[in-house]
Order: structure tokens, then sequence, then C-alpha cells
């Protein structure tokens, strides 16, 4: 029967050379594990750690609202934001919110408001869906002076989502700031996406400008 390699004493010639052969690989073998074993420590405390990590600088983070954007010098536009907000909302500067929902502000929105001085505008519109979606005109307008006065400037524009109602407000700024329509809806679509209406782009299409027109545009009017 063939003994296995391992099994098979060496001739006594080799001996001195294959116990320094196998002295060799019993140290490289201590050394490996005794490198992995203490790389595994060292990742399993990282673990452990990561979870105080986050906890301790997740306050000091900038987070900003759902579907935030510069809509111009001055003017955002988000979805509702919380408290998770607050410190990137604080970097902002803001003095004023136009908020287009109709339910009560949060209390918590209102103790940042105050703590920050940020007046709150709001003009509650609800949000229905379509086929049975009906957006105030009058609404709009009066929201949109609220946007084009630059006494409350920085202004935060949101409502739940930020797409369908701060989409109509916005689309109706552009229309002031000629832009041109396939300019208009490429914006609105990008922040509805799927969700976009068709009854929103038609209430853009026909929002009556003159009404406002006379108002300054004292920021940056672009143009496309």
């Amino acid at each position: 029967m063939k003994l296995d390699i391992a099994e098979q004493p060496p001739p006594a010639e080799d001996a001195d050379i294959y116990k320094t052969i196998q002295v060799a690989v019993e140290q490289q073998q201590t050394e490996y594990d005794r490198h992995h074993h203490h790389h595994d420590n060292h990742y399993n405390q990282q673990l452990c750690l990561l979870p105080e990590i986050q906890a301790e600088d997740i306050e000091g983070l900038f987070v900003p609202p759902l579907n935030f954007a510069m809509v111009d010098n001055g003017v955002f536009r988000s979805g509702f934001p919380d408290s998770a907000n607050f410190t990137f909302l604080q970097s902002l500067g803001l003095r004023s919110i136009v908020c287009l929902c109709p339910e009560p502000y949060p209390k918590a929105n209102m103790e940042f408001l105050k703590t920050n001085g940020i007046k709150l505008y709001q003009f509650g519109i609800e949000g229905y869906k379509e086929p049975f979606v009906n957006i105030p005109e009058d609404t709009i307008r009066e929201a949109l002076k609220m946007v084009l006065d630059v006494r409350n400037h920085p202004v935060l524009i949101h409502c739940k989502r930020g797409k369908h109602r701060t989409g109509c407000l916005v689309g109706c700024l552009r229309k002031l700031q000629k832009w041109c329509l396939s300019s208009i809806f490429d914006e609105y679509q990008r922040f509805a996406a799927m969700k976009a209406r068709v009854s929103d782009q038609r209430f853009i299409e026909l929002f009556d400008i003159t009404s406002v027109k006379h108002l300054p545009l004292l920021f940056t009017c672009s143009k496309r």
C-alpha cells in the first residue's frame, strides 16, 4: 500500500532540509492566521462602532427635502420638509416658506420657523387625483405674488411631494419669465416623472399672467 507523501519519513540525508521547510511552513501559517485574526477583529470592531458614529453624526448632515431644487436666485422648491432637513434649510438662510398644502403645519416645523425667523405663507390646495383635479387659479396667483416679492427671498415653495402643486406654481412663474411651453413642461415632467398630469400642464398653459405681469421681476429673469 502506498503511503501518503506527508506520512512518508524523509530520507536521513534530507532530514535537515525537510525540518527547515516544515518549520518555515508552520511559521507562515501562524503568521497568516495571526494577521487575519487581527484583521477580522479590527473589522468587527469597526462594525460595532458604525451605528454609534451614525447616531453621533446624523444631526450634522445636510439632507435636502424630497425633490429639492433651485428655481431661480432666492427661490427654491421641494417636497414637505421634516426635521431631518432642518440643518440643510438653515444653510439657505430662508426668510419665508410658501406651503401649498391645506393641512395644519406640523408643530416641529412651526418651532423651526419661529427659531429661525422664517415666515410661513400657506395657500391650501387639495391634493386631488385625476380626473378630479381642481387647481384654484386665484390661489396660485396669490402664491405667485408672494414668490415674486423679493422681500420674501430666499423663499422655499413646497407641497407634499414637490411634484404637482409646486410644479403648477413654478410653471406659472416660468410663463411670467417668458419660457416657451415645451421647456416649462420639460421641467414639470422632470419632477413629476411617471406621475405627470395632463390637467396640470393644461392649467399652466391656460394660466393668465396678465394680472401679475406688472409685478417687478427683480431676481434673475431666465428665458428659454
